[in-house]
């Protein structure tokens, strides 16, 4: 017992210190991270976004945060596969906790999710976000953009989020028509992978649907997404209704006929090449998931961005 811990996001001494907490207890922040709003030191932020009034079917994505910190309790110590490695070896990772949202207005839900990430960006850590539903992509966009000027956008999801409105709707289905209409994310470089619905318009982005995914190799998507963006500044969202609901069965507006976590996630360790500067994982929704199988492959998601990021720093 003498190398085990317990509550490291709490009792940790380093940022960079690996974790032993038994995975059914202790203090669940992401990976055990430690839990602080002190962004001295942090090379990157793992922040929560409890919002979900966006939706159009099936709320409780607001719950997302937790279900996903929950999940990743079984990543907090052992070498992540596949990336073989102590991922906070030489990389300090804090987790920030959740955005504080008035739920009772939510005509300010937008800017309070921007001035807060702005204010993580500006420390020169990178922001890993962890929704709600997929409307707080928007404003996460806007802060970075606000940073390294218009994006990239490289989106695994079911929908393309494309729909028109009037620039004020909470709409977790306009936010990337929006994004390319006020110049936040550049359409020629952007990517949409796992699209399995129709929208009016593509907006001039780059779109994988969900039964070529199915005729694609894993290294096939990830050349593509690699050859498209190039060397562009970009930003990754992953709303988990781009698996099928097989494998993401807790979420909002699941859509059949979808990839497997496996395949998605392999597609995500092949794109080291990409020059990411901000990822979420969004629509987690716990209340209609099983067995945490949802929360689990959000986790996984999310331990991805984290991985690259530390493969990353090793090629430095």
């Amino acid at each position: 017992m003498a190398n085990k811990s317990i509550d490291h996001a709490f009792t940790a001494r380093s940022l960079t210190s690996a974790a032993s907490d038994p995975t059914y207890a202790g203090a669940l922040s992401f990976m055990r991270r430690k839990y602080t709003k002190s962004l001295k030191g942090a090379d990157a932020v793992v922040w929560g976004i409890p919002f979900d009034a966006a939706v159009s079917n099936r709320p409780g994505a607001r719950f997302g945060p937790q279900a996903i910190r929950r999940a990743a309790a079984i990543f907090d110590n052992d070498p992540q596969y596949p990336f073989d490695r102590d991922l906070f070896e030489a990389m300090a990772v804090i987790d920030y906790g959740d955005c504080l949202l008035d739920y009772g207005n939510h005509q300010k839900t937008p800017a309070t999710i921007e001035r807060e990430a702005a204010k993580i960006l500006a420390s020169g850590a990178f922001l890993m976000s962890m929704g709600g539903d997929h409307f707080v992509t928007w404003p996460l966009l806007k802060a970075h953009a606000a940073k390294y000027g218009p994006l990239a956008l490289v989106q695994f999801d079911a929908h393309q989020d494309t729909w028109f409105d009037d620039g004020k709707r909470i709409d977790h289905g306009s936010f990337v028509g929006r994004a390319v209409r006020d110049g936040v994310i550049d359409p020629t470089r952007s990517i949409q992978v796992g699209i399995r619905t129709h929208a009016p318009e593509d907006c001039g982005i780059r779109i994988i649907y969900g039964y070529e995914v199915e005729d694609m190799s894993a290294s096939q998507i990830a050349s593509t997404i690699l050859d498209h963006v190039g060397d562009a500044a970009c930003y990754l969202t992953f709303d988990i209704d781009c698996l099928d609901p097989a494998f993401a069965p807790g979420t909002g507006t699941p859509v059949a006929g979808g990839p497997s976590s496996a395949k998605m996630l392999s597609v995500l360790q092949k794109l080291g090449g990409l020059d990411m500067k901000g990822a979420d994982i969004v629509e987690v929704a716990p209340a209609y998931d099983h067995a945490d199988i949802t929360a689990i492959a959000g986790a996984s998601v999310a331990m991805h961005y984290l991985g690259l990021l530390a493969e990353r720093r090793s090629r430095r």
